[in-house]
């Protein structure tokens, strides 16, 4: 046996449909099995908090072994993973194809789907992963919405915090009554016939995130896309389903797939690649879906044709080459680099892309901001969050850099928070998407 696997990582499809992954004493057993080779590793202390917890488990235990710690304690060490696959990418040596199989993220979705099946679940949180009705009822009253989400108002956060478990503190995406699908369709952009990449067509696949909360991510990469000659189609059937797949509706997802597998085959079939906006989003379509939903080949055939954001416009700039007209930023950049995009396994991207930025000094942060989705804005967990995250917001603080950008939406406006709690005379009240401030250096946004 070797002590540590130097093959790349591999993904063994999810067996949900099997009774044993709900099995109670199985699913111990695997529990047991893999924190036992976690305790004697240790080597993802310093990932998130599920690690610690573990750990301060069997060390306060009777033994300072797994065998004296009682089954029902594992509940904090599952609640504390946000499923950001990090230790599965970086740091674990015993991955599959390792024989010892580990493979810890999927391992606490199985928890949890375990957890769904048997009624254990929040009705609240299950709520507030309903994106889409949420964002079109939200945005039909979004003036309405965003006073009531919005951190300052007292009155609303506590009520929200009491009843529905947010944090009153936690920032809060913002609604629009105007959607990214709807922009798109009033005010398409002009394609630019002339470009190197003259030729290509995509489909933009909105996300929940941009079609609800921010549409200008979907504007800048639309106008992008248009400047060098891309011929775009917006779309969002529904939401790729990672809400569900933080709580372990299983199900859920799978349906969700099937749906939007459906209809964006159809464009595959007439030559259209497909790029996603939000990279939780292209990490579910590319990799999460086809380990869920193995017996339809259009899963498959949408997970090959998928692009990240990013990842297409720095396929573009090394195949054809971008239009000219890109001018420097007015200051530095500093680029997190979201763990679902880190978790593609397609490099930093992001990084990549601003790069491409003529004269623009761009610092790069390759850490969990420590939000994790909607897992942050709840109470219980909001302050761990920013314990995991604070060495990203105090690297940002100390790189001066005038814009902060993160390819996670959420994870962005989360350094924010930690860096004016560390430097309360931060200047800084928002974070791009990396693709807003490449459309700025275009002249395509303000």
């Amino acid at each position: 046996m070797r002590e540590g696997s130097l093959d790349a990582p591999t993904r063994h499809s999810l067996k949900w449909q099997d009774p044993d992954f709900y099995d109670p004493q199985k699913l111990d057993d695997e529990l047991r099995r893999v924190f036992d080779i976690c305790h004697g590793c240790r080597r993802c202390f310093n990932l998130c908090d599920s690690f610690p917890r573990l750990f301060d488990l069997v060390d306060n235990s009777q033994t300072g072994e797994l065998d004296s710690v009682k089954s029902e304690d594992f509940k904090p060490v599952i609640d504390a993973c946000t499923l950001c696959d990090m230790c599965f990418m970086t740091k674990c040596p015993y991955v599959p194809p390792h024989e010892f199989n580990l493979d810890f993220p999927h391992l606490i979705l199985r928890a949890r789907a375990a957890e769904q099946r048997a009624g254990k679940f929040n009705f609240f949180q299950t709520q507030l992963g309903q994106t889409d009705r949420n964002g079109a009822l939200a945005g039909a009253v979004a003036p309405l919405a965003n006073w009531a989400t919005r951190t300052g108002n007292r009155l609303t956060r506590l009520i929200m915090e009491g009843v529905a478990g947010i944090h009153r503190d936690a920032a809060l995406p913002k609604f629009h009554s105007k959607t990214f699908l709807r922009s798109a369709k009033d005010a398409p952009p002009t394609v630019n016939r002339e470009a190197p990449a003259a030729g290509r067509k995509a489909v933009l696949y909105a996300t929940c995130f941009v079609n609800y909360n921010n549409p200008d991510i979907g504007i800048a990469a639309q106008a992008i896309l248009a400047k060098n000659g891309v011929i775009t189609e917006v779309l969002y059937p529904t939401c790729c389903g990672m809400p569900q797949f933080e709580q372990g509706h299983l199900s859920d997802v799978a349906a969700k797939a099937r749906k939007v597998a459906a209809e964006l085959g159809t464009w595959i079939d007439r030559g259209y690649d497909v790029v996603a906006l939000v990279p939780s989003c292209a990490l579910m379509i590319k990799f999460e879906w086809p380990l869920i939903v193995t017996d339809d080949p259009a899963v498959k055939k949408l997970s090959d044709a998928t692009f990240d954001v990013t990842e297409y416009v720095v396929d573009i700039a090394k195949k054809e080459g971008l239009s000219p007209g890109l001018t420097p930023l007015p200051g530095k950049v500093v680029v997190h680099l979201a763990c679902h995009a880190r978790a593609q396994n397609m490099g930093a991207k992001a990084a990549d892309m601003m790069k491409l930025v003529p004269n623009t000094a761009v610092d790069v942060i390759e850490r969990c901001s420590g939000h994790g989705g909607s897992w942050g804005v709840l109470k219980d967990n909001f302050e761990v969050g920013f314990k995991v995250g604070a060495p990203v917001a105090r690297k940002a603080v100390e790189s001066e850099a005038q814009f902060v950008a993160s390819e996670c939406p959420l994870a962005g406006e989360h350094i924010v928070q930690g860096m004016q709690r560390l430097d309360q005379g931060s200047a800084h009240d928002r974070a791009y998407h990396p693709i807003e401030l490449f459309a700025k250096a275009y002249g395509l946004a303000p």
